[in-house]
């Protein structure tokens, strides 16, 4: 099987199981984040060489707690009562939890740009390595999962239009690059990335956001008069950070001297390769959200 039907098969595959997924139910969408998070773990590990089987139990752990508590708070309320006989005070104040979820993840984000200016920089210390597994692997997903939730409930909708700007960005920055591309963004870290495929890529992903936004989304209604201009911040908010979450995996692959964090899609390497954009852009969508809804 040639190098070009492998990966039209493996990406059709990969595609279909995020959109059925996403589609199907919460439970769904929220089990297979579970499964490519352990993946992206796994795969993480093997480029910094941590310990697979505590890595894995260590974000597995904190990714079904913070969303057992943040989704199924109230069924987890009366489960636990019921179980204890006891009046315990279980109401967790979700906006706090996910105020210092975030501010650790943005605190790690910070860290991990500066990480791609040290170019001294070839081994990562022990601490170090579990601080990026926390605030740039684990935690990422969990905010994944809570922009699909908007302000109140699970809106598919949400998610999809998200993966469809960075789709759209990643494509065109790639397309725009190979044909017009002559001045290098970031060489040391990533060679075929050019400022002419970045641009690009963010036009078309505003262009996305603004078909979006007026095609596909139903405006919440607090913010109807509003929905061009979100999604095309939105698709702002991808183009550069999207772009800057893939130079920091690149940067992490070159420490490691591999060309792919995994294998497990043929001829698109591991499911970190595919995710590397969303989980860096997630913490900032979600904030940005916030921000939006507190404001308004």
């Amino acid at each position: 099987m040639n190098e070009t039907l492998k990966r039209t098969i493996s990406g059709a595959v990969y595609i279909a199981l995020l959109l059925t997924s996403i589609l199907f139910s919460t439970e769904s969408f929220i089990i297979l984040f579970g499964v490519f998070l352990i993946i992206t773990i796994y795969e993480f590990s093997n480029l910094v060489n941590l310990n697979k089987i505590f890595s894995i139990v260590f974000g597995t752990l904190i990714y079904a707690s913070v969303l057992l508590i943040s989704h199924y708070n109230e069924q987890t309320t009366l489960f636990l009562n019921d179980a204890l006989q006891s009046n315990l005070d279980l109401n967790i104040n979700i906006k706090q939890l996910d105020l210092i979820l975030l501010a650790v993840t943005i605190v790690v984000s910070i860290k991990c740009i500066l990480f791609l200016f040290y170019d001294s920089v070839q081994k990562i210390s022990t601490s170090s390595k579990y601080l990026y597994l926390l605030g740039y692997i684990t935690l990422p997903f969990i905010f994944i999962v809570k922009i699909s939730f908007g302000t109140n409930d699970y809106n598919p909708k949400i998610i999809l239009g998200l993966f469809i700007l960075i789709w759209t960005n990643d494509t065109f920055a790639y397309l725009v690059g190979k044909s017009m591309g002559k001045h290098k963004l970031f060489e040391r870290v990533s060679p075929k990335k050019t400022v002419e495929g970045f641009l690009g890529g963010a036009i078309f992903a505003a262009f996305a956001g603004f078909l979006i936004s007026k095609l596909y989304i139903q405006p919440n209604p607090e913010f109807s008069n509003k929905s061009i201009l979100i999604w095309t911040i939105i698709a702002v908010i991808v183009s550069i950070f999207g772009t800057i979450g893939d130079l920091i995996e690149s940067k992490f692959k070159r420490i490691a001297g591999v060309k792919d964090s995994g294998s497990i899609m043929p001829g698109h390497g591991g499911i970190l390769d595919r995710l590397d954009s969303v989980i860096f852009v997630a913490p900032i969508i979600f904030l940005f959200y916030q921000i939006l809804y507190y404001v308004s």
